[in-house]
């Protein structure tokens, strides 16, 4: 765990910071310095190339850290990052080629609601493009276990880029229109540094050859362009979807209440850059006692920090939305199911690592596409009678029964499950926390009223924490900087 925990922690800096600069756009920039139409825009535009970048990718990014391990020769690693490069062009032409022809259908079906999104397809699909690339490159960083700079690049980069931005418009240096142009530039921006940063650590030798493995790569990356797509579907089609039922400005009320619920998932994107190559390399190598020692430790620690930041969110949330605009409290309860699901999927672990770099991701590939489709369905049901409340619950619905199969399937396969008793300790601390301090208020600024109550409920919870041994990782992190 050396090499996990020393990348996990630079990486939950960079992370953090950059949400913490996201927040500060998320929460303040956007809700004062643009409209609220154009805010639920910009958020659209996001989601919608976030849920084409898998299929922009073909699956290369995660057959870079599925397979690079299990080439040896310089020719034969050479030749496989070769074709990695170029394979996503075999979805980038054909989705450009059918979105040129089918434009004015296009229109007509995501346009009908607001009919300014028309006008930004061309936007979303160069976003699309640039992000699908930016994780090619990030993947090829991680097959040499260099995450940190990576991870910077993709949390902090385009946000304070973004902050810029914002200013500009605030001081009329730029119009609205001009500050989407300028977005597509960052995303683009952001990938070419990228790029820079993989080929200093491996410079390219193009070689257009035969590769040993080359159908069975063609298959996995075929079949995780799906596992993508299924994962980037069950967080962001209920954006997608909002677009076609209510106005654009409450589909920025939604993306406001899931960027705090998200605060939750740092530790877990943050770990992930690392359990993933590492995973791969266990699996390839048959080092099962490793991987299973991995999942067990990365489900507790992940589920204990992500169990505070569970806390410190539900309990000050009513404080929180008293800092922003007085609408944007319509999402109060798209926090809490939000903030759910993600606290759910830290208990997995390294889950996501494990399966979709075994043999067995073809079936949870299939399950997954049965899970999109549920998604979808549990969309059109709750959001014509629910609005953004029902988004939120099709979200949760959702996740909860794909984590809860991928639970199940692991422990099947690998007879190993990460439920032990001091993940129920955390469960009943987490609960018992909600009732004590949700209904508990100070009578100040709802800043002081925020801080107040983080530094009470974080003694708390992490004495119960530390004197209970529940997680070695933060016990001994803990015992360094106290011996400090």
């Amino acid at each position: 765990m050396g090499v996990v925990k020393s990348q996990t922690i630079k990486n939950v800096f960079s992370t953090y910071a950059g949400f913490a600069i996201g927040a500060i756009n998320t929460l303040f920039l956007y809700t004062f310095f643009l409209s609220d139409v154009y805010y639920g825009l910009v958020a659209f535009m996001l989601s919608t190339s976030n849920i084409m970048m898998p299929l922009m990718t073909f699956g290369a990014n995660h057959a870079i850290i599925k397979f690079y391990s299990s080439f040896k020769s310089r020719l034969a690693i050479d030749t496989f990052l070769t074709w990695m490069l170029f394979l996503p062009f075999l979805t980038i032409i054909p989705i450009g080629l059918i979105g040129y022809f089918s434009f004015e259908w296009l229109i007509k079906i995501l346009g009908n609601e607001n009919p300014i999104v028309g006008d930004y397809f061309l936007h979303i699909y160069l976003i699309a493009i640039a992000m699908a690339y930016f994780e090619v490159f990030f993947s090829w960083s991680k097959v040499h276990l260099k995450t940190v700079f990576g991870n910077f690049m993709k949390e902090v980069f385009h946000r304070v880029a973004v902050m810029i931005l914002l200013f500009c418009v605030h001081f009329e240096y730029l119009n609205t229109p001009q500050f989407i142009n300028a977005l597509v530039v960052v995303y683009m921006i952001r990938t070419a540094v990228m790029k820079w940063m993989a080929f200093n650590v491996r410079f390219p030798k193009l070689r257009f050859k035969s590769l040993s493995k080359g159908s069975d790569i063609l298959k996995y990356a075929a079949l995780i362009i799906i596992a993508g797509s299924v994962s980037t579907l069950l967080l962001d089609i209920d954006k997608f979807m909002l677009n076609s039922y209510i106005p654009l400005q409450e589909v920025a009320y939604y993306s406001v209440a899931v960027f705090i619920a998200a605060v939750i998932a740092v530790p877990q994107r943050s770990m992930h850059q690392i359990l993933a190559p590492l995973n791969a390399q266990f699996l390839n190598s048959g080092m099962l006692n490793e991987l299973k020692n991995l999942y067990l430790r990365s489900s507790i620690t992940l589920f204990t920090v992500s169990g505070l930041l569970f806390l410190l969110i539900v309990v000050n949330i009513n404080q929180l939305y008293q800092l922003i605009p007085q609408q944007f409290s319509n999402g109060l309860y798209v926090v809490f199911l939000i903030s759910a699901a993600k606290l759910f999927d830290s208990l997995l672990g390294s889950n996501n690592a494990i399966l979709f770099n075994s043999k067995y991701y073809r079936l949870v590939v299939f399950l997954g596409i049965f899970l999109a489709v549920l998604t979808v369905v549990l969309n059109f049901v709750f959001i014509p009678k629910f609005g953004i409340n029902g988004a939120a619950l099709a979200t949760f619905l959702a996740i909860s029964i794909y984590n809860v199969f991928k639970l199940w399937f692991v422990y099947v396969k690998f007879k190993v499950q990460p439920i032990t008793f001091k993940t129920l300790l955390i469960i009943g601390l987490i609960v018992s926390s909600v009732l004590i301090f949700y209904f508990w208020e100070f009578k100040f600024h709802p800043v002081i009223n925020i801080v107040l109550k983080s530094g009470l409920i974080t003694l708390w919870y992490l004495a119960f924490i530390l004197k209970l041994n529940i997680s070695d990782d933060i016990s001994l992190f803990f015992k360094k900087v106290w011996a400090r």
